[in-house]
Parts: C-alpha cells; sequence; structure tokens
C-alpha cells in the first residue's frame, strides 16, 4: 500500500465501486479485496471489508464501514479530458450507471461519489484570465455536462 492512500467509506459496496472505476478509468485497477476476520458493527466474518484500488494511478482504499457517513461534494475527484468524447465517456459512464447529474461538470456516482469531468479547455480558458476567463466561466454556469464547443465559443467571443 503507498505511503498516501485516499480511503472512501461505503455502505456495503467498495468492491463494486471499485470494479465499475477499474472498468470506466484507465490506469485503473482493483489490486486486492480483504474480508473482515471477524463480526464487526457494520457486518460480519467473511464480509468485505477494504478493497485496495487505483483510480487514474491514484491510490485508493474502500472501507465498507456501513451507513453512518456520506458522502458530499467536499471531495471529488476531478478528471482531465481532452476532448468531447472523452467528456462523453467518463460522465455517460457515471450518470449512466445510476449517478445523477450536477453543475458545471459534476456528477455523482451511483454510491455517491462525485466527479468532476472537466475539459482541458476550460480550465485553459479559466486560466489565461481577464474577459477570455469571464467569457468561459459564464458560459460554464449554464451547463450540466462540460459542451467544448460551447466553451471554445466562448473563449474566442
Amino acid at each position: 500500500m503507498s505511503k498516501n492512500t485516499i480511503c472512501l467509506w461505503y455502505d456495503k459496496d467498495a468492491e463494486a465501486a471499485a470494479r465499475f472505476y477499474a472498468k470506466t478509468f484507465s490506469d485503473s485497477e482493483v489490486h486486492a479485496v480483504h474480508r473482515a476476520p471477524s463480526d464487526y458493527p457494520s457486518g460480519k466474518e467473511g464480509d468485505v471489508l477494504t478493497v485496495e484500488f487505483t483510480v487514474f494511478g491514484v491510490p485508493c482504499l474502500g472501507l465498507n464501514g456501513g451507513p453512518a457517513f456520506k458522502h458530499n461534494e467536499a471531495f471529488s475527484f476531478q478528471i482531465a479530458t481532452d476532448d468531447q468524447e472523452e467528456t462523453d465517456r467518463y460522465w455517460n459512464a457515471i450518470v449512466g450507471n445510476g449517478g445523477q447529474e450536477s453543475a458545471c461538470g459534476w456528477c455523482k456516482d451511483r454510491w455517491g461519489i462525485s466527479w468532476q469531468i472537466t475539459p482541458r479547455v476550460l480550465t485553459d480558458a479559466l486560466a489565461v484570465g481577464g474577459d477570455e476567463a469571464k467569457r468561459a466561466f459564464e458560459a460554464m454556469m449554464d451547463m450540466k455536462k462540460i459542451d467544448v464547443a460551447v466553451i471554445e465559443a466562448a473563449r474566442r467571443g
């Protein structure tokens, strides 16, 4: 296990979530599934307790800790995409698998984890500053999934 690992608390579906991420995102895989050695407050001996996995090379640990804690937007994975095809692929995979759309490129997967599917054209526009950044930002504010062509048009004015 890596020295610094993101620990994500799940009710009971850490393995299903990790397998979905591994199937959906490149450089992502499930490394190990650990079962509880005895009963614990949210499960029984032999239940999946933790899952070691990576998302785009970032080490994560899924913990089946029960229903005590819920995810919120205070934590999200931000995925930089290169074009509309990649943006659509990730967005549609998350939302189409029981997730939900939010605003400004944010969505949640079926387990409540927030994702920012962010085309580089948007972050590049914001980094430029000035009127170009303002136009791109204002265009983004009306979107759920980011539309690359609309952002590019806004950048041009």
